[in-house]
C-alpha cells in the first residue's frame, strides 16, 4: 500500500477546494466487510454500492446490528474492507496505508460521536483548536473562539468536558468538527446521549453549519427527526441497503 506523499498532500488539498455539488465525494463498490468466528465468517456488510455527492447530506438507518456503524468507519477510512472499494473524492483509501488514511482524514473529514470523544484534560477552546493546532494553523485560538461562540460557548471556553452538561459537550465537538472546514462530516449517533429537548438544539446547530459551510454529511442514526432533515435516507438490513428515500 501507498502512503501521501508531499505531491500527493497537495493534490489532495487541491482537490478538496475544487469540489462541486456535482462531484461525487464518496463512492463505493461493492463494498464488503466480514469478521471470523467460531460459526465461520460474519458478514457485516455485503456489495454496499452507493455514491454520496459533494454538499449532499444523507442519513443511514436501520435497527442495530445491521452495520450502519461499520459502513461509517468503512467511508471514514477508520477500517479496512473485507472486498470492494471506496473512494473518497477520487481518491481510494484501499490504495492508502494508515498513516495516509490518517492524512487524507485530516485535510478532508470532520467527526462527531455519540459520546463526544473531548479529551477529558483539555478545556473546551482546547480542544476545538487541537485539529487546527496539528494542521499548524496559526489562528487556532482566535478560530476556535469563533466557533464556540457559534455554538453559543463562549462563557464556558476554560471549562473541561467534565464540567459540562452532554448539550454542551456536543457542541463543543461540533465546533471542533467544524472548525477545520472539513469538506465531509461523519456522525454517529449525535443525539444519541441527548434528551429530546437538547438533541433538538443540536440538531439544528449541526444543520446551520452544515449549510453554512456546504459540508457533505452523512450520519448514522436512529432519530427520525434527525434522519427526515436529511435530503436521503438509506436503510440497512443485514449489511445490505434494501432501500432508498
Amino acid at each position: 500500500m501507498s502512503q501521501i506523499l508531499p505531491m500527493q498532500q497537495a493534490s489532495i488539498r487541491e482537490q478538496a477546494k475544487a469540489a462541486s455539488p456535482a462531484q461525487a465525494m464518496i463512492q463505493t463498490h461493492n463494498l464488503g466487510k466480514s469478521v471470523p468466528t467460531l460459526e465461520g465468517r460474519l458478514n457485516i456488510l455485503t456489495d454496499v454500492n452507493l455514491t454520496i455527492h459533494a454538499g449532499e447530506t444523507v442519513a443511514v438507518v436501520g435497527v442495530s446490528g445491521s452495520g450502519k456503524s461499520t459502513l461509517l468507519g468503512l467511508l471514514a477510512g477508520l477500517d479496512l474492507p473485507t472486498s470492494g472499494t471506496v473512494l473518497v473524492n477520487g481518491i481510494s483509501l484501499t490504495d492508502l496505508d494508515e498513516d495516509g488514511r490518517s492524512q487524507l482524514r485530516g485535510q478532508m473529514v470532520g467527526f462527531v460521536f455519540q459520546s463526544f470523544q473531548l479529551l477529558p484534560s483539555l478545556t473546551a477552546l482546547e480542544n476545538v483548536m487541537l485539529p487546527l493546532e496539528l494542521k499548524g494553523e496559526t489562528k487556532a485560538e482566535t478560530m476556535a473562539r469563533d466557533f464556540l461562540a457559534r455554538v453559543e460557548l463562549s462563557h464556558r471556553l476554560d471549562h473541561y468536558p467534565r464540567q459540562l452538561s452532554g448539550g454542551e459537550q456536543q457542541r463543543v465537538a461540533l465546533a471542533r468538527a467544524f472548525v477545520s472546514t472539513p469538506k465531509i462530516l461523519f456522525a454517529d449517533e449525535p443525539t444519541g446521549n441527548l434528551d429530546r429537548r437538547t438533541g433538538g438544539h443540536i440538531i439544528e446547530l449541526l444543520f446551520e453549519l452544515n449549510r453554512a459551510q456546504s459540508t457533505t454529511l452523512v450520519l448514522v442514526t436512529h432519530d427520525e427527526a434527525l434522519s427526515q432533515r436529511c435530503e436521503r435516507t438509506l436503510l440497512l438490513e443485514a449489511g445490505k441497503i434494501v432501500a432508498q428515500r
